[in-house]
């Protein structure tokens, strides 16, 4: 990691000027619709998926559904607006499944000398059951980036230990495989310094029960957490259907707060955050999305936040340019944290970027926390890279 704003007194003061001169920006932004540049982007390379999770409504997908190409792809990495990213997510259905995987991230990697000189990591979120080509691929991408100076990220869905996760996976022996490929990326950790391993929890009401060894399996094999209750959208998700279905009991609510109170992850905002809405029913934390974010699904659609069903436009019929300062996209940004969705959001790590845009929310937390705890927290999340 990059030299720690705050090592010192001088830098930490330094942080709290252009934080304040962020909120500063970011209220003139919410207030006219004006964009950011952007600084994350999500990327779901394909809907296509092994998997038939009980939470998810992506692998019902229809096999016609188009993918873009990696032309398109590339395009899109090569384009001056995202010329000052900072961190790219690549997700699916499953992106292992896509061929061209290995490509885009090579790619990637040759990108980061040119238009894409202030990337710091790529993350790929997977569900583990491609052993073998996880691992190879796994492989090969680690060492291209690491050739850039990037992070790889890999996070793997986890959401249950043992049998249970099988059921909801609605894949047989889904546990075994997922074991297997973190056991092999354990070892690849220790040959490619770059590579970062994660778990993503997806909490079912089912699973609630299962949260304590969740993260005591996390902390014994290495693994980062992240750890949400599931969410329903039409969408990222597709998933609106099972709004009636997957709903939690008062005694699975009691049991999760306590869970997210009692978090000691390295960072408990998100925790915090979460118990908040377990408490109120109104999630209540800044959001940048469609200022220095957005998300691309694999059919080109453009949204500002992947829990809205409405986008921006389609990368297939018009420059990623002309469509994030569109006039929808300016109204869809003035609306950013009052929609609906935005309410009952849950989804984790979109604080990573928008606490540092935002501004305001991250100088609260500086002065709550004190010196050494912020510190801390802003090293373990490496917001260095969104400043």
């Amino acid at each position: 990691m990059s030299a720690l704003p705050g090592d010192d007194t001088d830098s930490l003061s330094d942080l709290r000027s252009r934080l304040l001169r962020n909120s500063r920006r970011y209220r003139r932004l919410k207030r006219t619709g004006r964009p950011g540049k952007p600084q994350a982007m999500s990327i779901e390379i394909t809907q296509r998926c092994i998997a038939k999770c009980v939470m998810c409504g992506i692998w019902r997908a229809p096999a016609s559904t188009p993918d873009l190409e990696l032309a398109q792809w590339l395009a899109l990495l090569s384009h001056p607006l995202v010329s000052d990213l900072r961190e790219l997510d690549v997700t699916g259905g499953e992106p292992f499944l896509k061929e061209e995987l290995p490509d885009l991230i090579s790619a990637v990697g040759e990108l980061a000398q040119t238009n894409l000189g202030r990337l710091r990591s790529v993350a790929i979120t997977t569900n583990g059951l491609l052993t073998g080509i996880v691992l190879r691929n796994t492989e090969r991408m680690a060492t291209e980036l690491a050739k850039a100076g990037l992070e790889l990220v890999i996070v793997c869905a986890l959401d249950a230990v043992g049998p249970l996760h099988d059921e909801i996976r609605g894949v047989p022996r889904a546990w075994q495989r997922l074991e297997e490929t973190l056991a092999g990326l354990k070892s690849l950790r220790v040959t490619h310094q770059n590579l970062i391993l994660g778990h993503k929890t997806t909490v079912l009401p089912c699973t609630v029960g299962e949260l304590d060894r969740i993260a005591a399996y996390a902390e014994a094999n290495g693994l980062f957490s992240i750890i949400s209750p599931f969410i329903t959208t039409g969408g990222r998700y597709l998933n609106n259907d099972l709004r009636e279905k997957l709903v939690f009991s008062d005694d699975d609510r009691a049991a999760m707060l306590r869970f997210f109170r009692g978090s000691s992850s390295g960072w408990d905002y998100h925790s915090k955050a979460l118990a908040g809405y377990l408490e109120t029913g109104r999630m209540r934390k800044p959001c940048s999305c469609g200022f220095n974010y957005f998300f691309v699904r694999s059919t080109g659609q453009v949204l500002p936040c992947p829990l809205l069903t409405e986008d921006i436009g389609n990368l297939r019929d018009t420059d990623i340019g002309d469509l994030w300062t569109s006039d929808k996209a300016s109204r869809l940004r003035r609306g950013t944290g009052d929609f609906p969705e935005c309410r009952h959001c849950t989804e984790p790590g979109l604080e990573r970027f928008a606490l540092p845009f935002e501004g305001s929310e991250y100088l609260s937390l500086m002065r709550d926390l004190g010196r050494e705890d912020f510190l801390r927290a802003h090293k373990h999340m490496g917001l260095d890279k969104y400043l």
